[in-house]
C-alpha cells in the first residue's frame, strides 16, 4: 500500500478552511476586494463577469450583515468593506456601518455582473477603473485561487497564460492530481495511519458548525427546516434517533448559513454546505455512540477526502448537488468507518449513496437547501447502517458498477457530461425568474 499521507494530508489543509457566508458570493466579494485594493482610490466603473455556475449558487443566496439577497450586495460589501487578507472569511470583519455603507452603494452605483459564456466551473473576473487608474483580478478553479492581478498596465501575476481578453477564457485540459489515480482502500488506509496532530485542525469544523447548528435552532431564519424536524421530534411525529438528529442538525445549520447568518463554518472542498454535510452527520452518530478525538479526527478526514474523490470526478461545482452526491457520501464513509466496518462497509456505503441521490439536482445556493441537506444526511446514516448490517446495491445496478471507484467515475459522467444541458436550462429557468437588475 502506498504511503500518501503528506499528499492526502495537504488536500485536507488546502480543501477544509473556514468559511463566512455562501463561498460564491464570497469569493466574489473577495475578488472585488482585492481588485479595489489595486486599483488605490474609488471605483467609477465596474465589470464583474463570473462562471454560470458562480451566477447560478450566488443568485438568491442570503449574504451574512445584510438582509440582502445575492450577487449585487456581495460585489457592494467587497468594495466598501473587504479585505482580501481575510480570503474566504472577509465578509465577518465587516461593521454594520460599512454593511449599511455597501446597502447604500449598491442602490446608488450601477453594478455589471454577467455570466460568462464558459464551461469553467468557478471564474470570477472583476475589473474596475478609478479617476487615474485601473485594475483587475481573475479568480479561477477554486474560490479563493487568485490567478490573474493587474494595476493599470503592471500584470502582477498570470498563471493562466494571458487572459487578457475575455474571449479566451476556455475550458483548459484537467490537470491529474492524486484524486485522479488513488484507490478509496489506500485512502482508508492512509488515514487511519495519520498522526492526530497533523489532522486535529478537522476538530475545529465541529465546534464552527455546531454553533451554526444552534444559531439555525434558536433563531427564526431561513426557512425553518431544522426547527419543523426538532419540533415534529417533540411532538412525537418523528423519532429521535441517529437519522434524525443528522438531519436536524445539518438542515438548521444550513438554514442559518443560507439565511445569511454572520458566522463561520468548516467548509469541504470549496462548499460550506458541503463542510455541513461532511461534518455534521458524524457529529450526530458520535452524540449516540461516543468518540475519542483521534476516531473523530480520522472519520472527518475520511469524510473531507472522499467529497473531494467524488467532487474529483463530479466537477467542483456542477447540475447535481455536490451536498446530495458527494459531501452525503463522504458523511456516509466516516460514519461506515466509525460502525467498525470493514472497507466492505465502507464500499456498501458508498454504493448505496450513488444508488440514491446521484439525481438531485443544483438550482443554486438559496433557504431551500436546507432541505437537501436534510435529505442528505439521512440518506449518509441510512446508507451506513444497511451496509452494516450487510445490504448495498449490487454491481451492474444502474450507474453502480464492477468496484467502487468504477461506480464513482460513472456518477463523473452522468454528472459533469451528461447533464450540461440539464444545467444550462437550470440557470435559464432561475434567469426568468430571478433577473440581476
Amino acid at each position: 500500500m502506498r504511503d500518501l499521507r503528506e499528499n492526502l494530508i495537504d488536500i485536507l489543509k488546502a480543501e477544509v478552511k473556514p468559511a463566512v457566508g455562501c463561498t460564491e458570493p464570497v469569493a466574489v466579494a473577495l475578488a472585488c476586494a482585492k481588485a479595489k485594493e489595486l486599483l488605490g482610490e474609488d471605483v467609477v466603473k465596474n465589470k464583474i463577469l463570473v462562471s454560470p455556475n458562480v451566477y447560478k449558487n450566488a443568485m438568491c443566496v442570503g449574504i451574512p450583515g445584510t438582509e440582502r439577497l445575492g450577487l449585487k450586495i456581495a460585489v457592494a460589501m467587497g468594495l466598501v468593506g473587504g479585505k482580501s487578507e481575510d480570503g474566504l472569511t472577509l465578509l465577518e470583519g465587516l461593521t454594520d456601518e460599512q454593511v449599511k455603507k455597501s446597502e447604500e452603494y449598491m442602490d446608488a452605483t450601477p453594478i455589471s455582473i454577467e455570466p460568462l459564456d464558459t464551461k469553467e466551473k468557478v471564474v470570477i473576473d472583476v475589473t474596475l477603473e478609478g479617476e487615474n487608474n485601473k485594475s483587475r483580478v481573475i479568480i479561477k478553479t477554486k474560490h479563493d485561487n487568485f490567478v490573474f492581478l493587474q494595476q493599470n498596465n503592471l500584470v502582477l501575476l498570470d498563471e493562466v497564460d494571458g487572459f487578457a481578453e475575455m474571449a479566451e477564457v476556455q475550458t483548459t485540459e484537467k490537470k491529474e492530481n492524486i484524486m485522479d489515480h488513488i484507490t478509496i482502500e489506500e485512502i482508508i488506509t492512509n488515514v487511519e495511519n495519520m498522526d492526530l496532530e497533523d489532522i486535529k485542525f478537522l476538530l475545529d469544523g465541529i465546534e464552527m458548525n455546531m454553533d451554526m447548528a444552534k444559531y439555525g435552532l434558536e433563531n427564526n431564519i431561513g426557512i425553518g427546516v431544522g426547527r419543523g424536524i426538532k419540533e415534529s421530534i417533540d411532538e412525537g411525529l418523528l423519532g429521535d434517533g441517529i437519522m434524525t438528529k443528522a438531519m436536524l442538525l445539518t438542515a438548521a445549520a444550513s438554514d442559518a448559513r443560507m439565511g445569511g447568518a454572520k458566522l463561520p463554518v468548516m467548509s469541504s472542498n470549496g462548499s460550506g454546505n458541503h463542510g455541513l454535510t461532511a461534518i455534521l452527520p458524524i457529529v450526530a452518530y458520535a452524540q449516540k455512540y461516543p468518540q475519542n478525538d483521534e476516531k473523530m479526527a480520522k472519520a472527518l478526514a475520511i469524510s473531507h477526502l472522499l467529497t473531494a474523490y467524488v467532487k474529483n470526478f463530479t466537477g467542483r461545482l456542477s447540475a447535481v448537488c455536490g451536498c446530495g452526491v458527494a459531501a452525503s457520501t463522504g458523511a456516509s464513509s466516516g460514519i461506515a468507518w466509525l460502525m467498525d466496518g470493514d472497507i466492505n462497509h465502507i464500499y456498501g456505503a458508498i454504493e448505496n449513496m450513488i444508488a440514491d441521490l446521484s439525481g438531485m439536482i443544483c438550482d443554486g445556493a438559496k433557504a431551500g437547501c436546507a432541505l437537501k441537506l436534510s435529505s442528505a444526511a439521512s440518506a449518509a446514516v441510512q446508507s451506513a447502517v444497511i451496509a452494516k448490517q450487510g445490504y448495498s446495491v449490487p454491481a451492474l445496478n444502474g450507474i453502480v458498477g464492477t468496484k467502487v471507484e468504477e461506480s464513482i467515475q460513472n456518477l463523473g459522467k452522468v454528472s459533469d457530461k451528461g447533464m450540461q444541458v440539464t444545467d444550462e436550462i437550470i440557470l435559464n429557468v432561475m434567469n426568468d425568474m430571478n433577473k440581476v437588475k
